[in-house]
């Protein structure tokens, strides 16, 4: 089974809007077993998207299209598919109500052309909409097939997680399990992680199931999905456990969770299994760390809060750092240090350093120091980081809390030889 992906919208081909759907699209595509060829994009234009998909569904069994299912004049894909299908657009009745029924919900006044978003091909299937108003749409074109799914991300992978992938297995006939684990992972480039993976991978290219694969993902590690197939999902998931075995032998601690964990909650976690409170003193970061530890569900039983010591004279004078050069272990000591009494928390963890465009106290641009307190000594590296300001930024969050996860991990094994 093939299936391509067109991404519909003008402000892609302008560079307005980064095509992040096409990528996540053939990621589940591929940890499916279904294949996928091609992915274009192409503007809002009829006459365009009617050759695009035309194109498309000559060489693919599928095509899974999205975008261009808003309400406005230039939202075209309904009229696009419908043309390619020979058929007329037709009002449905049951999805104009649901339009209806969650603007009435939101207490917001529904204007008239929402109601082209109840406009439908005949023969379509509705694939109803659950976390907006463009309901998606499933369209036969002779024994080929389009998905038609909304531009929004939270509603694309909603509508393709839940309709889209289910119809392409039972079209294509394939019963057997797919089903993939990803381990997160930092502490690693991706060549060194496939280096260090280059025997085992041999191995995988040889026996063909499970697959392994790389994806690269900023601030939220270094991705290793296994994909296996198999009769059943316990015999999946049975080949699954014994390579992420194999995968963890190699790599050890680098790996810092499965599927849904991130660097954040897996933290948190520990701090909780441990009893302990924690507190930050942020500097370089501005903040992103305790974003990012917020953000997840349940935080406020271990986070006490941050302090966003930007300037050198905030650090100075809340946080008693001594003065003098603010980019140095030093310096990020007496800032965890202050954090720690102010905040009243058991642990602290402070991050300073230099973001750019300019080196600071004689350190390079992607100088992090980090420091640890509240687990016996002060624990203290300093990270060389690459990237520009933002990215740079992301990877001290990251990067600062991985040294916490190890140092907590530490403190267990410490506690045990006890």
């Amino acid at each position: 089974m093939r299936c391509d992906v067109i991404a519909v919208g003008t402000e892609l081909l302008l560079g307005q809007i980064t095509d992040t759907n096409s990528q996540w699209i053939g990621e589940q595509l591929a940890a499916h077993g279904i294949d996928s060829l091609l992915q274009i994009k192409v503007g809002d234009n009829l006459d365009r998207m009617v050759t695009a998909i035309r194109r498309t569904l000559a060489e693919a069994d599928a095509v899974i299209i999205c975008g261009g299912l808003g309400p406005t004049h230039d939202d075209l894909t309904r009229d696009a598919i419908a043309t390619v299908m020979g058929v007329e657009l037709v009002h449905d009745a049951a999805v104009a109500d649901v339009i209806r029924e969650l603007f009435a919900r939101r207490g917001r006044r529904m204007a008239d052309n929402n109601l082209r978003q109840a406009q439908v091909p005949v023969g379509a299937t509705v694939i109803p909409q659950t976390r907006g108003t463009a309901p998606g749409l499933i369209c036969p074109v002779g024994d080929k097939v389009a998905y038609l799914v909304p531009g929004v991300p939270h509603e694309m992978k909603d509508m393709v997680e839940r309709a889209v992938l289910a119809d392409l297995r039972a079209r294509s006939g394939d019963t057997s399990a797919i089903v993939s684990r990803t381990l997160r992972t930092w502490g690693e480039s991706e060549s060194g992680l496939n280096e260090r993976l280059d025997g085992l991978i041999a191995e995988l290219d040889q026996v063909g199931n499970p697959t392994l694969a790389f994806l690269a993902s900023g601030w939220d590690g270094l991705k290793v999905r296994l994909t296996a197939k198999a009769p059943d999902a316990a015999g999946a998931a049975e080949l699954l456990d014994q390579w992420e075995g194999r995968v963890r032998s190699v790599v050890g601690d680098l790996v810092f969770g499965i599927d849904d964990d991130s660097m954040e909650s897996v933290v948190l976690q520990m701090l909780r299994d441990q009893g302990l409170s924690l507190g930050l003193a942020e500097s370089v970061t501005g903040g992103l760390v305790a974003a990012r530890l917020t953000g997840v569900p349940g935080a406020s039983d271990v986070f006490r809060g941050s302090i966003v010591s930007y300037a050198s004279e905030v650090k100075f004078d809340l946080l008693e750092v001594p003065t003098g050069p603010v980019v140095s272990e030093a310096a990020a000591v007496a800032m965890a240090s202050g954090a720690r009494r102010l905040l009243r928390c058991d642990v602290a963890i402070a991050l300073t350093g230099v973001a750019g465009p300019a080196e600071q106290d004689g350190m390079p641009v992607g100088t992090l120091c980090v420091a640890i307190v509240g687990l016996g000594e002060p624990v203290t590296t300093t990270f060389r980081l690459p990237g520009q300001r933002e990215q740079m930024r992301q990877f001290s969050v990251i990067s600062a809390l991985d040294l916490l996860r190890r140092s907590l991990i530490e403190r267990l094994i410490i506690t045990d030889r006890g």
